[in-house]
């Protein structure tokens, strides 16, 4: 392990960090807020990190361990520093629930441990849902972006944190796609500040939506979250753009240089729409039948927002689908196992994983038939490799296991089932609300610091894509071969 590249990076995240943290620094000034959570954050980073990339020295090897390392200890210590403000200022005193709220932030879960966020420091708030959008496209490829003296290895960086079974450059050089990822990922920004401005927001209560939107994370600063506002406008541009942050920004990149066949012929996006829209129908019929809401289009813009704000696992919420009928609560239940597509802001399970799951077990259907035929696994007319299958097949494998293992464990604290199933899928899956006691008007407030942190790792293995973190736990990860 070539620890120097290790902590000369890692030692620069964290400057880039203190960077960052004057933004919410300046806003809680504006406010006329106490600056000094934010301000003693930013020294202990510019001194932390200094001493990092001083001892580190010139070293510049880096291998798939060193990426992997970074990637993974990266996250844990963006996270751990991000969480300084919290503890600082006194809103959340407890280190552990304050990285738990961190983790959460930067993995664009949305879980809180907050009971009451109205009335807390607009800083403090804007930091909240500003780690939405920096954990969205990737802390270390927002820092290949605007850092690209880091561009040594960084394309083992790049595909060691984005979601996705495949990770590929979008043009030859790494800093250059993660230039044209955050390109698109800041015009989306900026668009629906816009919308949600020249509606019933102010320009912070915009900012910080759209922070949670794009960034698919689902904190707001209202108690009542999207549900605290009355137009229906609001609620259908949130949907919007849900669903847009969901795609995989390389269509974007697709769709700007003309090439709009590729939307259309691409697999992974119809099934993808596909799920959305017949979800969206079926509980709207399901939710109209019971007469649960007054008005065809109350139940239309309730269900497709909630199915949104779940697949995509934004997590916000317009109403407490908790109280919907039973059906309604399964396809949402369901839907917490899907995700977005990979390359998006979205977690869960991913589309184009269940669309290799589903070719797979095609081919094995079509094996009795045709026993000695030649069977390829295919995606949007294009053979898949053994070892994406493989990986797939085994992602999906530890995905279920780490479910069934995390709902015995959180199961010790006396909860129901449906609380420990639903708290371990919506952490796993960066969802954020869950069902029961972690339910759209709850938080993960009453749980214990034992089951937080195990949340913490569980929200981290999702965003992180299991392998990424479970390597640390292999032995032969440490050996010098």
């Amino acid at each position: 392990m070539n620890f120097g590249i290790v902590i000369k990076v890692l030692g620069t995240l964290l400057l880039f960090e203190s960077i960052v943290l004057a933004v919410p620094m300046a806003i809680a000034f504006y406010y006329g807020e106490n600056t000094n959570p934010f301000l003693f954050t930013i020294v202990l980073l510019i001194l932390t990190g200094s001493t990092m990339v001083t001892i580190a020295g010139k070293s510049k090897k880096m291998q798939s361990r060193e990426a992997l390392s970074i990637v993974t200890f990266g996250w844990v210590l963006v996270s751990f520093f991000g969480s300084l403000p919290f503890v600082f200022s006194g809103v959340i005193p407890s280190m552990i629930d304050a990285f738990f709220e961190t983790v959460s932030g930067l993995t664009t879960t949305g879980a809180t441990v907050l009971t009451e966020i109205e009335g807390l420091p607009k800083g403090i708030l804007f930091w909240r849902s500003l780690t939405h959008w920096l954990g969205g496209m990737g802390i270390l490829v927002l820092t290949l972006a605007v850092l690209p003296a880091l561009g040594v290895g960084a394309f083992r960086i790049f595909k060691a944190e984005s979601p996705g079974p495949m990770s590929d450059k979008l043009v030859p050089r790494v800093k250059d796609t993660a230039k044209i990822l955050y390109t698109a990922y800041l015009g989306m920004t900026l668009l629906q500040i816009f919308l949600l401005f020249i509606g019933e927001m102010s320009l912070y209560e915009a900012l910080v939506h759209t922070f949670g939107t794009v960034g698919t994370g689902g904190f707001s600063v209202k108690d009542a979250s999207i549900g605290a506002y009355s137009s229906s406008y609001t609620t259908w541009v949130i949907t919007f753009f849900m669903i847009a942050a969901g795609v995989n920004f390389a269509l974007y990149y697709e769709l700007y240089k003309g090439k709009w066949k590729s939307l259309i012929k691409n697999s992974e996006f119809k099934l993808y729409i596909s799920i959305i829209v017949i979800a969206g129908i079926l509980v709207t019929i399901n939710l109209f039948l019971l007469d649960h809401y007054e008005g065809f289009f109350e139940v239309l813009k309730q269900a497709f927002f909630q199915v949104a704000s779940i697949t995509t696992t934004t997590g916000y919420g317009t109403t407490d689908f908790d109280q919907w009928p039973a059906f309604s609560k399964a396809v949402i239940f369901v839907l917490m196992f899907v995700g977005g597509s990979a390359g998006s802001t979205g977690g869960g399970i991913k589309i184009v994983r269940l669309l290799i799951l589903g070719v797979v077990i095609r081919r094995e259907v079509l094996r009795l038939l045709h026993p000695q035929a030649y069977l390829p696994v295919t995606l949007n007319g294009k053979a898949i490799s053994s070892n994406i299958v493989t990986a797939v097949t085994s992602f999906f494998f530890l995905y279920m296991l780490i479910i069934a293992a995390g709902t015995l464990l959180i199961s010790l604290e006396g909860v129901g089932i449906v609380t420990a199933v639903s708290s371990v899928a919506a952490t796993l899956g960066n969802i954020g609300p869950g069902f029961e006691l972690v339910g759209p008007t709850q938080n993960y407030a009453d749980f214990s610091y034992p089951s937080k942190m195990l949340f913490s790792l569980f929200m981290l293995f999702g965003r992180l894509e299991l392998f990424t973190v479970f390597l640390f736990f292999i032995p032969g990860f440490w050996k010098s071969k």
